[in-house]
């Protein structure tokens, strides 16, 4: 009988991650993989596909499902993708790790770059941030929404609803599709806070799985992932905010870049500090410099 019980959603991509978590619990306290089930959640989100995120109640469809069966003690522990976790989590749970960040960046798939599109394409996302950048990139382009896991999203391409699309590099590379798209310069598109990053939530007084679960976290992309959380949390911004965001520790110094766009790409600004890990008020002082020289257009996104 399984000892430990990973919840998830069900999607190819999600149970990849789901294993690689169950493999390094396995692996950090030498215990048989069957004595951890993977138990999988359909979230509401998985289920709407022809709407924006944005418009059928943002990321908590992603994690409210999941949420309800960690804190009914259905599961243990929830893995999730950090990047469509909302920035405020209920008080009775806990990120309790992360694994190692896979690549951040980008990558553009059905053309090797933006500059080789032709005039007026159509770019399918479903992601206010990549259309926003890709707006202010070249303004001739379009959106259209893409919804769905990446097989789909690849179908929708292949049967012709776009001709190009971005995806995370991070979801191709754990399923195994290294081939698939063109990877993007960070100084071109700066990824969504958290991208890369998996998520490991328990319920905040279980102590044992917290423990447990402390064993396999990577302290560098936690301390990295946790600041540009916090951005958003400065900023107030939601799943309809066109954020970007990554932070980079090397030694002793972690380095926030941040932009916020409109959401037509036609206004821009961006910000970068250096300051400790962990240190709250950096991506504080990152918030007020962007807010303080943000274009108006930017700036009546963020409240102001």
């Amino acid at each position: 009988m399984p000892v430990f019980r990973l919840g998830t959603r069900g999607s190819p991509l999600a149970l990849t991650q789901a294993g690689l978590v169950r493999d390094a619990l396995v692996a950090a306290h030498q215990i048989a993989p069957a004595d951890i089930e993977i138990v999988v959640i359909r979230t509401t989100g998985d289920q709407v596909q022809d709407r924006a995120l944005a418009e059928i109640g943002g990321k908590a469809l992603w994690t409210k499902e999941l949420d309800r069966a960690l804190l009914e003690g259905e599961i243990d522990a929830a893995v999730h993708s950090m990047k469509d976790v909302e920035t405020i989590r209920p008080d009775a749970i806990a990120i309790a790790a992360m694994l190692p960040r896979a690549d951040v960046r980008d990558r553009l798939v059905g053309a090797e770059s933006f500059e080789a599109l032709p005039q007026g394409a159509v770019i399918g996302t479903s992601s206010p941030r990549r259309a926003a950048q890709v707006r202010r990139l070249r303004p001739d382009l379009e959106t259209v929404l893409f919804r769905g896991n990446v097989d789909t999203r690849l179908a929708k391409l292949a049967a012709g609803e776009a001709d190009a699309t971005l995806l995370a590099s991070a979801g191709l590379e754990r399923l195994g599709r290294h081939d698939v798209g063109t990877p993007i310069p960070l100084n071109i598109l700066l990824p969504a806070p958290a991208q890369g990053a998996v998520g490991i939530e328990c319920r905040a007084d279980d102590s044992h799985t917290r423990q447990l679960l402390a064993a396999i976290d990577d302290r560098q992309t936690h301390a990295c992932v946790l600041a540009e959380r916090a951005l958003l949390a400065a900023l107030q911004a939601d799943c309809h905010s066109p954020v970007a965001a990554l932070a980079v520790l090397e030694g002793a110094i972690l380095t926030l870049s941040a932009e916020l766009l409109s959401e037509d790409g036609s206004a821009y600004v961006h910000a970068q500090l250096e300051g400790a890990p962990l240190d709250s008020d950096l991506p504080r002082a990152v918030a007020a410099d962007l807010l303080a020289r943000a274009p108006d257009p930017v700036r009546r996104l963020f409240g102001g």
